[in-house]
């Protein structure tokens, strides 16, 4: 059975998620349903099937952010008018998945389905780029396999809009 990506739901169990950072499984298990009610961030998860009590395989969180502008490299920085002192962007808050699927490329299915819905998005808000800030050099190593690039002096990476734009059309 294929796993769906879908709006977290308090009916989706997630007691027993375990990605192997304490953080991230905090979050979703204590976390999550306070932010989406206060519209801090949304949350997605992965799961068999969007109404079921199966445990969530997955999950990642979308957000608004803003980049400073001296942390976008200068090739890029130029093309803004002067007054931008930020420049909006979507943040890839956490994405984690459960134990049980490395291996399977569910990691990669939940970065696409980010990387799309921020493309969708980014068509009624403006955003220039994905953001992400790597829990570790792992997670920073997969994210620069799939083309982000480091911000200077911040620790974080992004993706600009306009490849994400590319891959989806």
């Amino acid at each position: 059975m294929e796993l769906l990506t879908v709006s977290l739901q308090s009916y989706h169990f997630r007691d027993e998620f375990e990605s192997g950072q304490i953080v991230l499984d905090d979050y979703l298990k204590k976390q999550a349903n306070q932010d989406i009610k206060k519209r801090v961030s949304a949350c997605f998860v992965l799961t068999h099937q969007e109404q079921s009590l199966e445990k969530v395989k997955g999950y990642y969180t979308l957000s608004s952010t803003s980049i400073p502008r001296e942390l976008i490299p200068s090739e890029l920085e130029k093309k803004f008018p002067k007054s931008y002192q930020t420049i909006p962007a979507t943040l890839l808050g956490r994405l984690a998945r459960d134990k049980t699927v490395i291996g399977t490329g569910q990691g990669e299915k939940l970065l696409i389905d980010a990387l799309y819905r921020s493309h969708l998005a980014a068509k009624e808000v403006g955003s220039f780029a994905v953001v992400v800030d790597p829990i570790d050099e792992k997670a920073e190593s997969f994210y620069l396999d799939y083309g982000f690039k480091k911000l200077p002096d911040s620790g974080k990476l992004f993706l600009a809009m306009k490849t994400i734009d590319q891959l989806f059309g």
